[in-house]
């Protein structure tokens, strides 16, 4: 981001510089608007001054915290259950994770918008930290769960840095903002699973706290950038032209209603996806009344906010008039469910087929799906300008993507190099689309003053889709798994001279372990090799058909790609919003700026 001062100047006042955006953002051939600044118009040293570099830092920091909350525990969930369980309720220390996080995102995004986004972000940050203690020093499931639950509402503003970072660079700029910003996801999203078997497996005496004991490091630590960097545009800045500068005006005119309607539909739903398969069966009356509940409260939702005289509506439908964004919005949520999905897929898979008990060895196959999912959003962000016509780069990379991870049926216990490279391409070119479609919820956003509602929206709707994406992978792996076990194992097992009384205890301890097997009756040497073959035979042909029904989803994703925006008549110098201390410029003299 070329700042290109080198001599002091007149900065124009903040009247002078709207007015003179406002001027830029009516031209025909330019439908965005709602603008602070032009790059040219912002002092020296703006994007190498301590409170720029300091914010980046922080929401660096925040997106490493809320992916970790999630990526550091997954993996080792049946662990901590066996530590201070066992309790059948420890799934939903995930289950809460996702639900509240969706349920969130929405209201940061649009309260951020109104209210100014400092004490939010500050305020998530803090309440990170003490669901960081409460996870750390749980002595049983039900606290645990309530931890994540803080957790989930934090990871709320961290996973919200496309608009925090996105409105503070020219437009030009935010694809490079936002996947720089994703590569502080390399120690958590990415190397999460090696992080957590190392903890449990080098330092027992701290065993799985550990990793919530780090995630209250990386919290303070970002709690401590937000307080002492970031400083937006404030709510008195906002509505200084405003006729009702009064917060309690906008307390009173917020959409409370529409706010309970959105988070009780959106949890009752999600959590009905994500009981499916895993939690009850599917045709459980409670999967079944979860789903068709939430659905239907959503409708009343969205029937309300497009009909309801509101004054600030929760999530403004108009937003959905914009085609372009919608698309986006969509191809964000089918990218992002591929993550989701096989971080708990693979991980399952790398362990029977490839593991051989070494769970360490197990955590560092699974950072696969992780890694290649950032690298493919950090060179988006470098190379989706240069190359242009993001339209076409959406197709490409989820052509290319969908044909790696369909290619990936072809895994067996002996192809591992093969398998790991099918998976990383796969979702390299993935995480590819999702870096562009997330840049570009927020710079299709008409009004970018909406920005943070146009961005929790559209992670909100990334949520929901990742969800139902998740809960179908799943059941497909379960499914299978329930299929191709017994139909192999047990005749392979029986043919191989174990005693058929002895299948049912032999299929549980491959669960189990090496000293479980060799305590099942009647079990050689030789009929464990044979019986262990078996069961990763059995595995590899149900975990080809998941791998299979990637195909009907990329394939879906392709087709949606027609309506992917091209953005390249919209980089310019613009930026949505100015930290109002860049005032200072690096001499420390004050300058006016459009931030004060």
């Amino acid at each position: 981001m070329a700042e290109g001062h080198n001599s002091v100047k007149e900065v124009p006042t903040h009247t002078e510089t709207i007015e003179k955006a406002q001027s830029l953002d009516h031209s025909p051939t330019n439908e965005i608007y709602g603008f602070e600044a032009e790059l040219a118009a912002l002092p020296d040293g703006y994007y190498t001054s301590r409170f720029f570099l300091g914010t980046f830092l922080a929401t660096g920091l925040a997106i490493m915290c809320g992916t970790g909350a999630f990526g550091f525990a997954a993996p080792i969930l049946g662990v901590i259950n066996a530590d201070i369980g066992p309790d059948g309720r420890y799934v939903w220390i995930s289950l809460v994770y996702n639900a509240v996080l969706a349920v969130f995102l929405s209201p940061v995004g649009r309260l951020s918008d109104i209210f100014g986004r400092r004490y939010f972000f500050v305020g998530g940050a803090l309440v990170a930290i003490i669901g960081s203690i409460v996870c750390a020093t749980a002595k049983d499931i039900p606290t645990l769960i309530g931890g994540n639950v803080l957790l989930a509402a934090a990871t709320a503003t961290q996973l919200s840095f496309h608009f925090v970072v996105g409105e503070l660079v020219p437009m030009r700029h935010r694809y490079v903002a936002i996947g720089v910003t994703y590569a502080f996801t390399y120690g958590s999203s990415g190397m999460g699973p090696a992080i957590s078997t190392s903890f449990i497996t080098y330092y027992p005496s701290v065993g799985w706290r550990g990793v919530y004991w780090l995630l209250l490091a990386m919290n303070t630590a970002a709690f401590l950038c937000w307080t002492a960097f970031y400083f937006p545009p404030t709510f008195d800045e906002k509505h200084k032209n405003d006729e009702n500068r009064s917060k309690l005006y906008w307390l009173k005119h917020f959409d409370w209603i529409g706010t309970f309607l959105f988070a009780g539909g959106f949890i009752v739903f999600l959590m009905g996806l994500s009981w499916g398969g895993s939690v009850y069966p599917w045709k459980s009356a409670a999967v079944i009344s979860a789903i068709v509940v939430g659905f239907v409260v959503l409708v009343i939702f969205v029937l309300y906010e497009i009909y309801a005289p509101l004054k600030e509506p929760l999530i403004p439908m108009h937003l959905f008039k914009n085609g372009r964004w919608v698309a986006a919005v969509i191809l964000l949520g089918l990218g992002a469910g591929v993550y989701y999905a096989f971080a708990i897929i693979w991980p399952a898979q790398a362990a029977v087929l490839y593991g051989n008990g070494n769970a360490v060895r197990v955590g560092y196959m699974s950072t696969i799906i992780g890694i290649g999912i950032i690298t493919g959003q950090i060179a988006a962000g470098f190379l989706a300008v240069p190359i242009g016509k993001t339209r076409y780069q959406c197709m490409g990379v989820f052509l290319i993507g969908g044909i790696f991870l369909g290619s990936a049926a072809v895994s067996n216990v002996g192809n591992f190099g093969t398998t790991v490279a099918l998976i990383f391409l796969g979702c390299f070119f993935i995480g590819w689309n999702e870096s562009i479609c997330l840049a570009n919820a927020t710079i299709l956003v008409k009004d970018q003053r909406e920005i943070g509602v146009a961005g929790g929206t559209a992670g909100s709707v990334r949520a929901a889709i990742c969800a139902v994406l998740v809960a179908i992978y799943v059941s497909i792996m379960t499914n299978r798994l329930g299929e191709t076990i017994p139909a192999q194992v047990p005749p392979a097992l029986v043919k191989a001279g174990l005693p058929a009384e002895s299948v049912p205890a032999f299929l549980q301890a491959l669960q189990l372990g090496a000293d479980a097997l060799s305590a099942v009756p009647g079990a050689t040497e030789a009929i464990i090799a044979i019986g262990s073959r078996a069961y990763q035979n059995a595995s590899a042909d149900a975990y080809r058909t998941v791998y299979l029904s990637t195909i009907a989803f990329s394939g879906l994703a392709v087709i949606l790609t027609w309506w992917a925006p091209n953005t390249d008549e919209l980089m310019s110098e613009k930026v949505a919003a100015t930290l109002h201390h860049e005032a200072q410029n690096l001499d420390g003299k004050l300058k006016e700026t459009v931030a004060v």
